[in-house]
C-alpha cells in the first residue's frame, strides 16, 4: 500500500522566521507514529502544514490519503453537539423524510445509518448517548474533545492528525482517546507528551532545531535510546576532561624539561669553557628549539580543550533541564490539613462533599474525579478562595498553589518584578531566586507572556517558593501544557521536595515519578 503521508526532506520556520527543525524525511502508512520535541520545536505547526496544505520552507509535503485532523481544544464554543460532530443538516433530512415532508433531494443525499453510525462513534468515545440538541457550551472540555474525536470516527479518514489529544481529558477521557488509537485501522500521526499515550506508538519522531531522531516502538524506547545516548556523550566528555588534563601535564613537563636544560645551559656558559662564538650559536638553537616545543605543547593543549568544550555542549544538549525547590523544613508530626466534613455547593449545584480527610507531615496526595467533580474547586476551598457551603477546612502550614495557567503571573511584567512582586526582594535576590528555577541572567528580563508551558510552571514556582517557601504545595494539572522534557524536570524537583503536596493530575507516570501515597476520588 502507498504512504498516506509523504515527507521529503521537510523544514518549517515559526511565523517570525525562526527555523523550528528541517531535513524531515518521513512516510507513514497505516500505523501510529508520535511526535514529541520540546515546547515550540514544531509539531502543531507541522500538523497545520499537512491539514493546509501549506508549502514548508524546504522539501515537500504529499498526501496519499482523506486526512481528519484534531485540534488541541475543541474550539466550538456555541451551537449544538449535532453542529459540533457536523450531522446537524443530515439529520434534519432524515427528519423531513420521516415526517413526510422530504424531498427528492433528500431521498438521494440521505444517509440511512446515520444515526446507527453516530452512536458507534459516541460509543466509542466513552459517552454514552447525549442529546445531539444540548449546547456545546454545556459540555466541559474533556467532553468536548471527546465529540471532536466522534467527528473523527464519523467522517472516516484515512489518515488522523491529534494534538494533544489528552489535554484537559480525564482518566475516563484519556482512556477513550487509547482505545481509539488501538481500535484504529488507518495512520495516525500524535503531538503529544502523554507517556502512556506514545508507549502505543509504532514509531517515535523527534523534532529539534539541530536534528530529527526516528525511533522504532513506543515511548520506553524513546526513552531506552536517549538513556544510551546520554551514557555515550557523558563517556565522550569524561574522555575529553581526561585527555585535555594529560595534555596539560605533557604541557608542564615540556616546560620543566626545557627549564632544566636552560639552566644547564647558563651554568656552561658562566664557566668559561666554551668560545662566546659557540654560545652564541647554542643559545639560538636552543632558543628556536624551545619555540617549536612550546608552540607544539600549546597546540595539542588547545586541541584538547577545544574537543572538551564540543564533548561538554554535545551533553548539554541532551541533558534534561533540572531545578530544585528550596527546603520547606516540615516537621514530620505537623498536622498540614484538616477536612470536616465539607460540603460545596455553587447556585442549586451540589459540587462535593460531604468530605473529611487531614494530612500530617510531608504527605503526597492526588485528586482524582470526572471533569467537572470539583477536583479545581476543592484546591481552592483549601487555600481560601471558596468558603465552603458546610464543614470546615483548617490550614496548618504555610501554602501555596499554582494553577494550570498559573495565572498569578502577570503577563505585561518580565519575570524579575513578578518575583518581586510577590517575594518583595531586592534586585539581587529575585535574581538569585530565579537562578534557582534555572533562569539566568538576562532570562530574567524576560516578559512572563514570552514564556512556553514549562518556563511558565518554573517562573511560578520562583514566586511561590522563592525565600520563604510553603510547607504544603498544592498543583492543579501541572503537566497539561509543559513538554516531556520540562515535565522530567517538574518530577525530579517535586520528587526531591521535603514538603507537603496535594496534585490533581490524570497523567499516571507523573503521579507514579513523584511518588504519590494516597488516592482521594471525587464524584
Amino acid at each position: 500500500m502507498s504512504a498516506l503521508l509523504t515527507l521529503d526532506s521537510v523544514s518549517l520556520s515559526s511565523p517570525d522566521g525562526r527555523l523550528l527543525f528541517s531535513d524531515l524525511t518521513l512516510a507513514l502508512g497505516c500505523e501510529r507514529v508520535g511526535l514529541v520535541g520540546r515546547n515550540g520545536a514544531g509539531k502543531t505547526t507541522l500538523l497545520q502544514a499537512i491539514v493546509q496544505g501549506a508549502r514548508p520552507r524546504s522539501g515537500s509535503i504529499s498526501v496519499g490519503g482523506k486526512i481528519g485532523a484534531l485540534r488541541q481544544i475543541a474550539e466550538q464554543g456555541s451551537g449544538r453537539a449535532a453542529d459540533l460532530l457536523r450531522v446537524a443538516e443530515p439529520l434534519a433530512r432524515l427528519d423531513r423524510i420521516e415526517r413526510g415532508q422530504g424531498t427528492a433531494e433528500d431521498f438521494a443525499a440521505a444517509d440511512w445509518l446515520l444515526p446507527q453510525r453516530i452512536g458507534e462513534a459516541l460509543a466509542g468515545v466513552g459517552l454514552g448517548s447525549p442529546s445531539l440538541d444540548r449546547p456545546i457550551s454545556s459540555f466541559s472540555g474533556g467532553e468536548r474533545m471527546r465529540l471532536a474525536l466522534a467527528r473523527l470516527l464519523l467522517e472516516g479518514p484515512d489518515l488522523i492528525l491529534l494534538d494533544e489529544p489528552t489535554n484537559d481529558l480525564d482518566a475516563a477521557g484519556r482512556q477513550a482517546v487509547s482505545a481509539m488509537l488501538a481500535n484504529w485501522s488507518g495512520g495516525a500521526l500524535v503531538a503529544s507528551h502523554d507517556r502512556a499515550l506514545l508507549e502505543q506508538m509504532d514509531r517515535i519522531v523527534e523534532l529539534s532545531p539541530v536534528g530529527i531522531r526516528v525511533v522504532g516502538g513506543g515511548w520506553s524506547a524513546y526513552e531506552a535510546m536517549r538513556g544510551a545516548e546520554r551514557d555515550r556523550a557523558e563517556q565522550a566528555a569524561e574522555r575529553a576532561e581526561s585527555e585535555l588534563r594529560a595534555a596539560k601535564r605533557a604541557a608542564q613537563s615540556a616546560r620543566e624539561r626545557q627549564a632544566r636544560r636552560d639552566s644547564r645551559g647558563r651554568a656552561y656558559a658562566a664557566s668559561g669553557s666554551a668560545p662566546k662564538i659557540s654560545l652564541g650559536l647554542a643559545k639560538r638553537r636552543a632558543e628556536a628549539t624551545a619555540g617549536r616545543s612550546e608552540r607544539v605543547v600549546a597546540r595539542g593543549v588547545g586541541q584538547a580543550d577545544q574537543a572538551r568544550d564540543v564533548a561538554r555542549a554535545a551533553l548539554d544538549r541532551i541533558t534534561p533541564l533540572s531545578f530544585s525547590l528550596p527546603t520547606s523544613g516540615l516537621p514530620a508530626s505537623r498536622v498540614v490539613l484538616s477536612l470536616e466534613e465539607v460540603v460545596l455547593q455553587i447556585g442549586d449545584r451540589h459540587l462535593l462533599g460531604p468530605l473529611s480527610f487531614s494530612m500530617t507531615g510531608a504527605e503526597r496526595v492526588a485528586i482524582h474525579g470526572k471533569n467537572g467533580a470539583g477536583k479545581s474547586s476543592l484546591l481552592k476551598l483549601i487555600t481560601g478562595a471558596l468558603e465552603p457551603s458546610g464543614g470546615a477546612v483548617r490550614t496548618g502550614v504555610p501554602h501555596a498553589y499554582l494553577d494550570q495557567h498559573v495565572s498569578l503571573l502577570r503577563d505585561d511584567r518580565s519575570l524579575l518584578e513578578n518575583v518581586k512582586r510577590w517575594q518583595g526582594l531586592s534586585d539581587h535576590d529575585a535574581h538569585r531566586v530565579l537562578a534557582r528555577f534555572a533562569f539566568r541572567n538576562q532570562d530574567a528580563l524576560r516578559l512572563a507572556s514570552s514564556l512556553s508551558g514549562g518556563e511558565r510552571l518554573r517562573a511560578g514556582l520562583a514566586c511561590v517558593m522563592g525565600s520563604a517557601p510553603p510547607q504544603l504545595l498544592l498543583l492543579d494539572e501541572p503537566t497539561n501544557h509543559l513538554d516531556v522534557s520540562s515535565i522530567e524536570a517538574l518530577e525530579y524537583a517535586i520528587s526531591r521536595y521535603d514538603g507537603a503536596l496535594i496534585v490533581v493530575s490524570h497523567d499516571r507516570s507523573f503521579l507514579d515519578k513523584v511518588g504519590i501515597e494516597r488516592e482521594i476520588c471525587l464524584g
